[in-house]
């Protein structure tokens, strides 16, 4: 069925946003006024982690550009031509001078209008208004320039439908992953952190608890123990005290990173290095928001490289510097997945990858790299006014305390399953997300019948 192309000024009203007024900033501390960012953008909703927020006092003076449930707002500077829909958790949140909200859409015309913006038929739309060769800048005139394919109602709520279920899946993927990675790091702690089987072995044997694990003894003594007697003599029944970490459990030792793995930084490379290549390279932008274990966005690579700067799958890989200087990456870690598009994998010089002596140890150090404390101790060895960088030793001279092999031996037997899982539907969700952009510039063309683009869907997912 013929569409008719309409200017996205027929469509919907345009708006940019408002900086904040001259001396005033952003808070991390959470209230009702949410603030988008271009870095926040990029996916078909906003995600709700890592977010910052107009102070109160401040909101009333850029009150009047704020974007509203199903609005679809576009970046415009910069980076340009990401693309979100607000959802009803951003209603009446407040949007940056560098992005644009297009509003007066449904629900159902907000997702359409998203495909097609993301599409490469929208996106060479958005490429042909977009001015500036050092500072890319979409103007509001170009936005309202833009040709839309805008099919009748019935059909434009049929291809966002179709396209919106292989997004639900991937989303759907995602969040599995976000609760199998919580389940790991959850078991991290109590073991390795809060030393929850040692407090309940030294009760049992009735040894003294140090005074700064008196509370969390007191929450042990409430909690019902399941039987798991082999795991439990895995673990001492008393303290000790040390140097540099005060009470850690008796018998592991009081270690720094670099004893019992190496270091590794990246390489610097140059804009003409990066082509098509077999070789890959891992940059800030290949590590998911706030670190994490799936790595994307990667680069093709031609230039040369040591050995060392290799990584492979399973590797643990730590962030080096922050562009964004909001510390949303700088000492996060992640772990690299398979990846059959590429034979190698290249570290930048951003990003610094982490081997341990035994390969047991590679879970309990990713554990570790989540962790508060870790994550403090790097911002407190970062400099630089522009971009963030941590010092080189910062992660090598960390302080742990390390387990018996036996110890980490059972963590990883539990762990890994987790770990597989996740890879596993990271491979799904790159499956799901080539099938969706393969299906949605033939949808938006009209060369890809609904029903024939639905039964693709269906056997995919």
């Amino acid at each position: 069925m013929a569409s008719e192309i309409k200017s996205l000024v027929e469509i919907v009203k345009i708006k940019g946003g408002k900086r904040l007024p001259k001396g005033e900033s952003l808070q991390t501390d959470e209230n009702k006024h949410p603030y988008i960012r271009v870095r926040d953008m990029g996916g078909r909703y906003i995600p709700k982690n890592g977010l910052e927020y107009v102070p109160e006092n401040i909101f009333p003076k850029i009150s009047r550009y704020i974007v509203e449930e199903n609005d679809v707002i576009i970046s415009i500077v910069g980076t340009v031509g990401l693309v979100s829909i607000i959802d009803k958790y951003f209603h009446k949140a407040s949007q940056t001078e560098n992005c644009a909200k297009l509003s007066g859409l449904s629900e159902v015309d907000a997702k359409y209008l998203y495909y097609y913006l993301i599409s490469p038929c929208g996106q060479q739309e958005i490429s042909t208004y977009t001015v500036g060769a050092v500072q890319p800048k979409l103007p509001l005139y170009g936005i309202e320039s833009i040709s839309v394919p805008w099919f009748k109602e019935s059909k434009r709520a049929e291809i966002a439908h179709i396209l919106g279920s292989l997004d639900d899946k991937i989303e759907l993927n995602r969040q599995m992953n976000e609760t199998l990675e919580a389940m790991a790091q959850a078991l991290f702690t109590s073991w390795f952190i809060d030393f929850d089987p040692v407090i309940d072995n030294a009760l049992a044997a009735g040894n003294a608890i140090p005074d700064e694990l008196l509370e969390r003894a007191e929450q042990r003594k409430s909690i019902k123990k399941k039987d798991n007697t082999e795991i439990q003599n895995l673990f001492p029944n008393e303290f000790e005290l040390t140097e540099e970490m005060g009470w850690i459990p008796k018998g592991w030792q009081e270690l720094q990173i670099k004893d019992i793995a190496k270091v590794v930084k990246g390489k610097s490379y140059k804009s003409s290095e990066l082509a098509e290549s077999q070789t890959a390279l891992v940059t800030l932008k290949s590590f998911k928001r706030g670190g994490g274990y799936r790595l994307d966005g990667l680069k093709e690579y031609t230039g040369k490289y040591k050995e060392e700067q290799e990584v492979k799958a399973g590797d643990l890989v730590v962030a080096y510097t922050d562009v964004t200087q909001a510390a949303d990456l700088i000492g996060k870690p992640a772990m690299v997945i398979d990846d059959i598009r590429y034979k190698h994998l290249v570290i930048s010089l951003d990003v610094a990858v982490v081997r341990p002596e035994i390969d047991s140890q590679k879970y309990y150090l990713y554990g570790l790299a989540q962790t508060e404390a870790f994550q403090s101790h790097n911002y407190s060895h970062s400099t630089g006014t522009t971009v963030l960088h941590l010092s080189k030793n910062a992660v090598p001279n960390y302080y742990l305390c390390l387990p018996s092999e036996n110890l980490l031996h059972g963590f990883t037997k539990i762990v890994e399953p987790l770990f597989t899982s996740v890879n596993n539907n990271i491979g799904e969700i790159r499956n799901l997300e080539k099938l969706r952009d393969t299906l949605l510039p033939k949808l938006m063309s009209g060369e890809l019948h609904i029903a024939d683009a639905a039964a693709l869907i269906d056997e995919a997912i």
